[in-house]
């Protein structure tokens, strides 16, 4: 890393209390994880330099909201990980209108793909090479992980980073790996058995059809027939251990580009970027953006971010050496009228917990179908996901099912007070059955005591927006008007739109009759 723990806990510290010089350090140290991360989880697609500074312009702004400086890692790695998801979810969106373009990303192209320059430059034995194969037949979700334990394995990243990152217990991280680490040997046994000369005749039968592309439905077909042939487990026992191959494999080098580009928008200067071994190139600022007045813009946008945590980046087109990029953000700068929290007044009566509620799902609360959101007791029943309701384990929400037959303890856990705004009484606050209220933190929703302090007011004011379905709502954070409530990965997070149907789902709910008494 090239930092101790202590040593970048004293850089967000200052770089918090508005110290350019820190931030800048505390960039240029963690640029090559995070650029490593990103690179590997999206196989050097064309986008990742993209992604990596949308990344950084996301922790530049919410870096004065990290309570614990200690755990800025796991942090950084968090919003890269939702990053990367939402870049996913871009590509798919656009999938339907790019169909020529996404075809001709899928030719191969040796400048397009860092593993295979390795390969190349480094003269990669059969091993390496089938390891870097057998990486393009994991799921996108494997993928990342396997980014994640590849640095993990050169000693970045730890096994409590990765489980605070990904937001699980680190035995169940452990577990995740495992499964990741077993799909990458399934796919390396597919490999090497597609490359055996002869093939298998049993395998040649297996894939009749396949249209050479490497797809999840594919990889579960010739797995079928890879487990139980021993033609094509012969080679098998005498692997060398993944993470010894991963290992060997050089690690992706920040290109000057990127340096580049970041050094124009003020993330990075050229003495923090030397400082930190990252490669450096001159690049003509003075015709390519307009010279020192934007440069001097950018920074002055960007220590404002830095100041409060509040304040939204509002960009246009930035342009760095000829070619335009846009930072986008996806907060709109007001909230939409006619859309609040509904008085007390005319919401539905609680169902007590000693009655039986209905086998279906609860009455629409009144006021809901009027797009606003009564106060009171009231469960949040998901839109893309009916009979699955708001709800928490542990501390972190998430969804579950409840139904009739469930128990007391169920029913009052998805059941929720829901009070005026604690920092705008147009918008909400839920409050759980113990005292406790859900809030965002590191862009989870948690249930968290009270502290009083005005950043966790804001944190735990949420405002309704119209939701993708007649009756239902989307919650915005309040200090974060264009983020919203999602449903995902088993929790509850807080995302910016990628504008399709699946995120309008996820982040929709249906206002319900209580499940339960409120306290």
């Amino acid at each position: 890393m090239g930092l101790m723990d202590a040593d970048h806990a004293q850089l967000v510290v200052a770089a918090q209390a508005g110290d350019d010089r820190a931030r800048e350090k505390l960039i240029a140290a963690y640029l090559p994880l995070l650029y490593n991360v990103v690179g590997r989880a999206l196989s050097g697609h064309a986008d990742v330099d993209d992604v990596v500074q949308e990344t950084l312009l996301r922790v530049v702004r919410d870096l004065p909201s990290l309570r614990a400086p200690e755990s800025f890692r796991s942090w950084l790695v968090s919003i890269t990980l939702r990053q990367i998801n939402t870049h996913w979810h871009r590509q798919r969106s656009l999938a339907g209108r790019t169909t020529v373009i996404d075809e001709a990303l899928q030719v191969p192209d040796a400048g397009a793909e860092p593993e295979d320059v390795a390969i190349v430059r480094l003269h990669m034995s059969d091993e390496r090479r089938q390891v870097v194969e057998a990486v393009g037949w994991l799921d996108p979700d494997h993928r990342v992980l396997l980014s994640l334990w590849w640095q993990e394995c050169a000693g970045s990243l730890s096994r409590e980073d990765i489980a605070a990152a990904t937001g699980l217990t680190v035995a169940h991280a452990g577990v995740r790996l495992q499964r990741m680490r077993e799909q990458l040997e399934l796919s390396r046994t597919i490999v090497a058995a597609l490359e055996a000369e002869p093939r298998c005749p049993q395998l040649g039968e297996t894939l009749a059809g396949w249209d050479g592309l490497r797809a999840s439905v594919w990889r579960k077909r010739i797995a079928r027939h890879t487990r139980g042939c021993p033609v094509c487990t012969a080679t098998t026992t005498e692997r060398v251990p993944a993470e010894l191959l991963l290992l060997s494999l050089a690690s992706l080098a920040v290109p000057a580009g990127l340096i580049a580009a970041l050094a124009a928008k003020g993330l990075l200067s050229g003495t923090a970027a030397s400082a930190a071994g990252l490669a450096t190139a001159p690049v003509a600022l003075g015709t390519a953006t307009g010279g020192v007045g934007l440069h001097s813009s950018l920074i002055g946008k960007l220590s404002a971010v830095t100041a409060h945590p509040l304040v939204g980046l509002a960009t246009g087109a930035v342009l760095i050496a000829g070619t335009a990029t846009y930072a986008t953000w996806p907060e709109p700068a007001h909230r939409p009228p006619g859309v609040s929290a509904a008085p007390t007044v005319g919401s539905p009566t609680p169902i007590p917990s000693n009655t039986t509620p209905s086998a279906g799902p609860s009455p629409v609360s009144p006021s809901a179908v009027a797009g606003t959101v009564p106060l009171g007791a009231q469960s949040l029943e998901s839109v893309n996901d009916p009979a699955l309701y708001l709800t928490y384990a542990d501390d972190f929400a998430t969804l579950g099912r409840v139904s009739a037959s469930s128990s007391a303890q169920t029913r009052q856990r998805v059941t929720f007070t829901f009070v005026q705004g604690l920092s705008d009484t147009r918008c909400v606050t839920f409050r759980a059955a113990d005292g406790r209220y859900l809030r965002h933190r590191d862009l989870r929703l948690r249930l968290s005591t009270n502290d009083g302090s005005e950043l966790f007011r804001e944190d735990a004011t949420f405002c309704p927006h119209p939701g993708a379905v007649d009756g239902s709502v989307t919650l915005a954070a309040h200090n974060y008007p264009g983020s919203v409530l999602r449903h995902r990965d088993g929790g509850i997070w807080l995302d910016g739109s990628d504008g399709t149907r699946a995120f309008a789902g996820q982040a929709s709910f249906i206002m319900r009759r209580a499940w339960a008494t409120a306290p």
